[in-house]
């Protein structure tokens, strides 16, 4: 069987792209498929149409990389009833269409409770790019994460536009930095490395997600929310070259099993430690449950006088 795994931006982002990419390399080194990659793709969606539609005649299935394919999958799905689909990240289903999540939200509330806990001017950053499902969910899980540790610490939020440019990550990192933020977290791809240059900058402490990137530069990062994307992908292929067609979102989260991380870095104090894994505790047996919806304020750095460029 031939599937196609359709990517928005670059793969090799050190971040959500890359995990779902070592999915994809793992189901074709087990031999599941003739996988092919398709990447480079900007997020505009009669570019993505495009492309996909491009690719089908070619291909006997395709798994969407990504929230983004919310849109045009299921059209394209109906349009090619022959064909088999599936979304990683995604909450669309159909007859020929299946939709797996990694519930990045988990690890995005433990994030937000450590940054609750470990914040010493009482303000914290979520800084996104596109306004995605996924997305969308972690942003509201990261600052109900912060409000049930302690209600009193303040978000700062925001969505800038992209996931790969990090001259605009820079800037808006800068911003809330200047707006007070001592820890961000950061749900981004390739345009991750701007923030990081903004915190190494100012000395300020960042939270990644989807790597360990306290593994990668713990001088920076004194957390990671970690979720493994690549699980998702390798399900999403099985289930396609079996013929598998879920009618429901298949979840990987805490409740399910090793899906769901959050690293920590050593200068966290072992009695935080333990908070949050009693807090990881309360999502998998339901004690906890992780909003969906964020009804705050938003962000805009346009707002706060700072020395970033764009």
């Amino acid at each position: 069987m031939k599937i196609a795994v359709f990517f928005v931006g670059e793969v090799e982002d050190a971040g959500f792209n890359a995990s779902a990419l070592a999915g994809a390399q793992a189901a074709s080194a087990e031999g599941l498929a003739d996988i092919s990659i398709v990447s480079g793709v900007s997020y505009d969606q009669p570019e993505i149409r495009n492309r996909m539609a491009a690719i089908l005649p070619d291909h006997d299935g395709l798994v969407f990389i990504g929230g983004q394919g919310n849109l045009a999958t299921p059209e394209l799905a109906r349009a090619y009833p022959d064909k088999r689909f599936a979304i990683v990240q995604g909450n669309q289903t159909g007859p020929n269409l299946a939709s797996y999540d990694v519930r990045q939200e988990d690890s995005a509330f433990l994030a937000g409770c450590l940054a609750a806990r470990l914040t010493q001017s009482g303000t914290v950053a979520h800084l996104s790019g596109h306004r995605v499902p996924p997305g969308l969910k972690g942003r509201a899980a990261f600052a109900a994460g912060v409000a049930h540790a302690d209600p009193s610490v303040g978000v700062l939020t925001g969505f800038c536009g992209t996931q790969d440019d990090g001259d605009v990550t820079y800037r808006w990192a800068s911003a809330q930095i200047a707006a007070g933020a001592d820890i961000l977290f950061t749900m981004l791809n390739g345009a991750r490395g701007g923030a990081i240059r903004a915190c190494r900058e100012n000395g300020t402490r960042q939270i990644g997600n989807a790597l360990d990137w306290v593994a990668r530069d713990p001088a920076v990062f004194v957390a990671s929310a970690i979720a493994r994307i690549d699980t998702g992908v390798r399900h999403a292929i099985r289930d396609m070259v079996d013929g598998q067609v879920p009618d429901h979102v298949v979840e990987f989260g805490l409740a399910e099993g090793d899906f769901i991380s959050l690293s920590l870095g050593r200068e966290v104090p072992q009695a935080v430690s333990d908070e949050i894994e009693d807090f990881a505790e309360g999502i998998r047996t339901g004690r906890i449950v992780v909003p969906k919806e964020y009804t705050g304020d938003e962000f805009n750095p346009d707002e706060v006088p700072c020395d970033a460029t764009q």
